[in-house]
């Protein structure tokens, strides 16, 4: 069964709003077994939502709406579904006593709330708990139409309490179910010359699909069927075999973040951790702290951007800085092992590089990171090369940071 998501506003074509409904509505329904094949952003145009809604229903069998349901003149998806479905505003007295609850004490109810509880009179109106715009439902033959409102939260109440419930029981659907893998150590290109072999011979019930991430690689096994048991069996099959091939490189079968993987790490084994970081900025110790329970293992960051405070703080020789610079293997590990002192920790990571856009030179061009891992007193390096622009290389030195920690402790 297949559905399309239609994102409607200006704002989201301007940049001025970034659309997270539709990332969330497709992993949503991928886990009811419904596949998204299309997401289609449009402007607040009548012309324009009816030929999308022509088009969506071309190919999907559910057309799912967001946005244009508030109070104002610009928000028109109402009238132009009316016109759409040759039908016409109706009040409804439980959309009108719904909005009244909602607005009672906080805001003055006025005219532009009350049109509000006019719906389309075809439409199967759900009352939205935590919003004034209602979400109505379609039906068109075999297909349905949902238009939702467009605020987030309000999106997602509608969708987990009534949308999705009433989704399963409405259509037949097969069982989607994804597994995602990641590894490290490979090239996109390396990693499916490795894997062709294998791939070729996947059940026609499976795919695979590469998803890159900067400093590894994340494998997507999805599989399509009736039988969840036996897609289930199919799916640890396949993922043994995998291991077989990879090797200690597939370090994650649950698709579960570096960072938490890390941090279960540091709490079985009851130790700490702190970062000394220079090109990364702080990046690594904000990955650490935005994990729950972080304040169990992370001790704390110093961010040593200069050389006097990679001498002062973290205890790097000058003769160290003198010789070989800041952006070298001998400092990154002065700097791994002074995080460890100065912050009584039993590991740590440190990053000394050159992020870019300036600064490089012809022995250590933009993009040089050497980053270094630390626990107890065994430290392990690596030299991060090429240059892929300032935000990319930070993002690859953290996520090599994170590997580099895990390497060691394991």
């Amino acid at each position: 069964m297949f559905t399309e998501i239609i994102t409607i506003g200006d704002e989201l074509l301007i940049g001025q709003v970034v659309d997270t409904n539709s990332a969330w509505i497709s992993k949503e329904l991928n886990k009811i077994g419904i596949e998204v094949i299309r997401i289609t952003s449009i402007r607040d145009l009548e012309t324009e939502i009816s030929s999308a809604i022509d088009n969506a229903f071309k190919k999907a069998d559910l057309v799912l709406l967001t946005g244009g349901l508030g109070p104002t003149k610009d928000d028109i998806t109402k009238q132009t579904l009316c016109k759409y479905f040759h039908t016409r505003l109706v009040f409804n007295e439980s959309v009108y006593l719904n909005i009244q609850n909602l607005l009672s004490g906080r805001v003055p109810l006025n005219n532009l709330n009350k049109e509000q509880a006019y719906v389309p009179e075809k439409a199967v109106i759900i009352n939205n708990r935590v919003g004034t715009a209602p979400i109505t439902w379609f039906n068109k033959e075999e297909k349905v139409l949902i238009s939702m409102p467009g605020v987030p939260q309000e999106m997602m109440t509608g969708m987990k309490e009534q949308i999705l419930p009433r989704i399963q029981k409405h259509f037949q659907t097969d069982c989607i179910i994804h597994k995602t893998l990641t590894v490290k150590n490979y090239p996109e290109s390396v990693l499916a010359e490795t894997l062709e072999s294998w791939e070729k011979n996947l059940p026609s019930s499976l795919n695979l699909a590469y998803l890159p991430k900067p400093g590894m690689i994340r494998l997507r096994l999805t599989a399509r069927g009736k039988d969840q048991e036996l897609l289930t069996a199919l799916l640890s099959k396949e993922t043994v075999r995998l291991k077989n091939i990879l090797g200690s490189n597939l370090f994650d079968e649950n698709d579960e973040p570096i960072k938490e993987i890390i941090g279960k790490m540091l709490i079985n084994k009851k130790i700490t951790v702190s970062t000394a970081e220079s090109c990364t900025g702080g990046n690594i110790a904000a990955r650490l702290t935005s994990v729950p329970g972080s304040s169990g293992y992370f001790a704390g960051s110093i961010v040593a951007y200069s050389n006097e405070v990679k001498t002062s703080l973290l205890h790097v020789k000058q003769e160290t800085l003198d010789k070989n610079g800041a952006v070298s293997e001998e400092t990154v590990v002065e700097m791994v092992q002074g995080a460890m002192k100065t912050l009584k920790t039993d590991c740590a990571i440190a990053t000394s590089g050159i992020a870019g856009p300036g600064g490089g030179t012809p022995q250590k061009p933009v993009g040089t990171i050497w980053i270094a891992a630390a626990y107890r007193d065994k430290v392990i390096t690596m030299k991060q090369e090429s240059d892929r622009g300032r935000e990319l290389n930070v993002e690859r030195a953290v996520n090599n940071a994170f590997l580099l920690l895990h390497e060691l402790l394991m």
